[in-house]
């Protein structure tokens, strides 16, 4: 797999810096936009930056230069933008994703809004970056956090035997809902410790000391909107018969989120060659020694680029089966990061216009 992704890309490996543009700049993942394009010295030129009216006007700083958001506008302001990262929600991608690719930007796109179009890719670079290079609507979708996570780790595990089926439950933190979900959590347990009644706007129900087993609106099946996102987007990106079968449940810790994964092979994979297959994959580190209590956690992981594995071990209600534990932020790989991977491979095979 492509061993560039998790370098830093430097100015030897373009022929030219590009010009790119972030689409709700003021959010959450947005600023992990920010953060991550300085990280990884991300080539360019020039960066613009759009929001809405509320966020229009507002300052950031990038490499030492202030760069002002733009009211996003049925315009001309995308005449030049090499590629434009989206993060504004699905109705805003939907209503401005021809103004933002006429004039041959590619939009790689953080919503919901494309993901399961035909004629859109959906990608994760560790395991199917070459998708990307057909796009003829000039769109490439992100996929959602939980998928993204759990695919970079089935993806070295499927070349050891075919996975047939996948059982998952996750354990989202507050940043899946946003910045200000963020800023709720931490209110509310401001609040129940002071005895006083906890905010609740952004959730179902307080969050703090609790946990909500809903993420998103359920649908006609019993399942939530956000767990058949993980059923289909599975088999769009691994091109693979694989059935997920997902319970999605938000709790209170402020960042990266948990899942745990039940996988059925066709044939038998031992808890070493799957350690092994693991510690050497693109976009993941191994992190299992419970002997010793090594395993990975949200507390301490956030922030990072990669998954984290633990608790590898054989499934004791199927002899094709392993269960495991993995974590990421969901911020950065479960969306920006995963966005800014896709960009880096365009530029490396040539393939941005």
């Amino acid at each position: 797999m492509h061993s560039f992704l998790r370098k830093k890309i430097t100015n030897n490996l373009i022929l030219q810096k590009m010009k790119v543009a972030i689409v709700g700049a003021s959010g959450a993942v947005g600023q992990e936009f920010l953060r991550v394009l300085e990280e990884r010295n991300f080539p360019m030129d020039e960066l613009l930056l759009f929001g809405s009216s509320r966020s229009a006007g507002t300052k950031y700083t990038f490499r030492g230069k202030e760069i002002e958001v733009k009211l996003l506008q049925h315009n001309d302001d995308f005449k030049g933008v090499d590629i434009a990262f989206t993060s504004a929600g699905a109705g805003t991608s939907k209503e401005f994703a021809e103004t933002i690719t006429k004039y041959g930007a590619v939009m790689i796109d953080n919503s919901s809004a494309f993901r399961m179009d035909a004629d859109v890719p959906l990608v994760v670079p560790e395991c199917n970056a070459e998708d990307a290079l057909v796009r003829p609507r000039g769109i490439i979708a992100n996929p959602n956090c939980t998928t993204i996570m759990m695919v970079v780790v089935l993806q070295p595990l499927e070349k050891l035997s075919h996975i047939k089926r996948i059982h998952v439950a996750s354990y989202q933190a507050a940043s899946g809902a946003g910045a200000a979900a963020m800023a709720e959590l931490e209110q509310q347990y401001r609040e129940v410790l002071d005895g006083k009644p906890a905010t609740v706007n952004k959730f179902a129900y307080q969050l703090a000391y609790n946990v909500i087993p809903q993420i998103d609106v359920f649908q006609d099946n019993g399942y939530t909107k956000e767990e058949m996102k993980m059923f289909n987007e599975t088999k769009k990106i691994m091109h693979t018969d694989a059935a997920c079968s997902a319970m999605c449940v938000r709790v209170p810790s402020l960042r990266s989120h948990s899942e745990a994964v039940w996988i059925e092979f066709e044939s038998p994979v031992s808890v070493e060659a799957a350690q092994k297959a693991l510690a050497e994959g693109e976009g993941v580190q191994l992190m299992d020694d419970p002997s010793n209590k090594v395993y990975p956690m949200p507390l301490f992981l956030a922030g990072k680029d990669d998954v984290y594995v633990g608790r590898v071990r054989e499934d004791l209600s199927n002899p094709n089966g392993l269960t495991l534990w993995l974590v990421g932020d969901q911020i950065k790989k479960g969306a920006a990061l995963n966005a800014v991977q896709i960009a880096e491979y365009l530029i490396k095979v040539g393939n941005v216009k």
